[in-house]
């Protein structure tokens, strides 16, 4: 099967994600700088999913550019990731209202620990397809980053209900880990 349409409704759906969580940004009633910052942690949680969401897009897109066809089960695995990333606005909206108390906190690294395991299975889902010996094999090795990052989220689900504020330097630190775009999957196509 031809990969076409799976990159298409991934990006629309992605394009919708990102729509929904900007809508959600409420306009001040105020016009000074005192009617923003009730809006900090809402506007503060944007930011961060809007760069997780800006991640998976950008390793979603490597990721398909190694991949020269589908099958039904990488259809299942791209919907099981979608699935995790549409609840994303949701998280994000509990969290920033709730100026990251502890369940909504915690409810968020849920969301992301789902989807960076919705991200793994797509990606082993591919290599199954094509091959141990294909270019994303090659390219995601051991793959310590994604599995670094999964243990980062089981670890700031619980502390979020000791301190959420380390929770959320968990969840920050694995965006920053990936705000470096993943290279190994470019450096081996162009090699």
């Amino acid at each position: 099967m031809s990969k076409t349409r799976l990159e298409a409704f991934s990006d629309g759906v992605l394009a919708i994600i990102i729509t929904i969580m900007v809508l959600e940004l409420k306009i001040p009633h105020g016009t000074d700088f005192a009617a923003l910052k009730p809006l900090l942690p809402i506007f503060l949680s944007y930011v961060l999913s809007f760069i997780y969401l800006g991640i998976y897009w950008n390793n979603h897109h490597h990721l398909l550019q190694a991949t020269r066809q589908i099958n039904g089960k990488i259809l299942w695995a791209n919907l099981h990731l979608l699935f995790w990333l549409s609840l994303v606005p949701f998280a994000t909206g509990w969290m920033g209202e709730n100026h990251f108390a502890p369940l909504p906190t915690a409810l968020y690294g849920v969301v992301l620990l789902g989807a960076g395991i919705a991200y793994q299975l797509l990606q082993r889902r591919i290599i199954q397809h094509h091959g141990s010996d294909n270019v994303l094999a090659e390219a995601v090795g051991k793959d310590w980053k994604g599995k670094l990052s999964l243990g980062f989220y089981m670890a700031g689900i619980p502390l979020a209900f000791v301190n959420q504020w380390i929770a959320d330097a968990f969840y920050i630190a694995v965006a920053a880990m990936w705000l470096i775009p993943d290279r190994r999957i470019e450096s081996k196509m162009s090699g």
